[in-house]
């Protein structure tokens, strides 16, 4: 270290000598009388010094200070408790469950020992959806979340494969909760042109809203009840798997974080507490088709996105009508299989009574979006100017036109 020159402060030059004497030997005459006039200056006190493994009480340097302050003016000190209140030492006992206020607290090794004595968790939809997950399949509007949702939800009750995705669950039953269709709605998908009806495994439980409730308990609101009555289901037929269609009957606001995160709080406890494997449809406001799909293309909060286990979404294809491709947004359990550059292409199909996606290959994202003209970008900037002179701001001209904002920056430039 380089000497400073000029008038030091003796704090300041403490510091230096102090440094320095740890790392190298002082052998300048001056330094033995700078540190004797420190020590006439600034006497050190006599504290006691302590054995490492003392039983005495933990204190500080200034709380010695203080104690003599004390017995300088008659006070009796109150000694610091420094003992944590919990005994950390059980950790590493497996005997013992140590829970502190709203954590458990084990030992790494004792998390996974316990968790190796549970079986592995089945794939359900292949590695798009594990049971035991909370996972979010959403869409764009009639590109088909349901269709697709109610083929997962047929497969997993007679446990067999769909789409070439593996289930490796046995049959078992499921619960559909189907808030968007009528019943002649969901016979008309499968029915075929003759009449003749899909006969479903009698493990799919499709569950309705009753329009004939209109009262509700004390204190509820329609919200409360939809989730009391999920409860009540979930206890009266024993079911592990349940597909909610769709989010916003569970909650009027997931836009803003204060909604959703109490949403999927609740549905992380809710399918905790009952072992449940959940899918959650949900929709995407209007996209540009000519962008890939993201996680910020999920409505709502990213309350939503951040909770859940999985997600994925289908996009629809510029390539023809009625087809779709699957893209695989998140995954906790091992790496991505169907990102942009090989989702699962499919179409929508009906070969007899039963509305389906049909499996056609493995491709590119981008080979699916649609390319924007000149012409298409013009009208774009037209309509964006035309918001602007209404009052609009550009993140509601972004929601309108399914551009990111710096695009509708951009338009109004231009």
């Amino acid at each position: 270290m380089k000497e400073k020159k000029g008038q030091n402060d003796p704090l300041e030059t403490q510091c230096i000598v102090t440094h320095k004497s740890a790392n190298t030997q002082a052998n300048n005459n001056d330094l033995g009388e700078v540190l004797e006039q420190m020590a006439k200056e600034y006497p050190t006190p006599e504290y006691p010094l302590q054995p490492l493994n003392a039983q005495e009480p933990c204190q500080s340097d200034a709380g010695a200070a203080d104690e003599q302050l004390h017995q300088a003016s008659g006070e009796t000190p109150t000694q610091p408790n420094c003992e944590p209140d919990f005994d950390f030492s059980s950790v590493d006992n497996p005997k013992q469950n140590p829970n502190v206020g709203l954590f458990t607290v084990k030992s790494a090794n004792q998390w996974i020992d316990e968790a190796s004595s549970r079986p592995m968790p089945c794939k359900l939809f292949g590695q798009l959806w594990y049971e035991g997950e909370i996972c979010i399949l959403f869409s764009d509007s009639n590109l088909g979340k349901s269709i697709l949702a109610v083929q997962i939800a047929d497969a997993i009750s007679r446990g067999t494969n769909t789409l070439g995705m593996v289930n490796e669950a046995q049959p078992q039953v499921v619960a559909y909760f189907d808030f968007e269709l009528s019943d002649k709605q969901f016979e008309g998908r499968y029915m075929s042109d003759n009449g003749k009806h899909y006969r479903f495994s009698d493990n799919l439980k499709r569950i309705e809203i009753n329009p004939d409730v209109v009262d509700y308990p004390n204190g509820c609101d329609f919200e409360d009840y939809i989730k009391i009555s999920l409860q009540q289901v979930v206890e009266e037929i024993n079911v592990r798997v349940i597909v909610l269609d769709n989010i916003t009957y569970l909650s009027r606001e997931t836009e803003k974080a204060k909604d959703a995160l109490p949403l999927m709080k609740w549905l992380k406890a809710f399918g905790k507490q009952f072992g449940l494997s959940i899918l959650v449809l949900a929709h995407t406001p209007k996209r540009n088709q000519a962008n890939p799909i993201t996680k910020n293309d999920l409505q709502g909060s990213k309350m939503l996105y951040n909770f859940c286990d999985g997600c994925f979404a289908i996009g629809e294809s510029s390539r023809g009508t009625g087809l779709r491709y699957i893209k695989e947004l998140k995954q906790r359990n091992m790496s991505f299989a169907y990102d942009a550059e090989n989702v699962i292409v499919c179409e929508i199909t009906k070969p007899d009574n039963f509305l389906m996606f049909r499996f056609l290959e493995y491709g590119c994202e981008s080979e699916h979006l649609r390319q924007i003209t000149d012409k298409d970008r013009d009208q774009l900037i037209k309509r964006a100017k035309e918001l602007s002179a209404q009052g609009k701001s550009v993140r509601d001209i972004h929601c309108e036109l399914g551009v990111s904002v710096g695009t509708v920056q951009n338009y109004l430039k231009k």
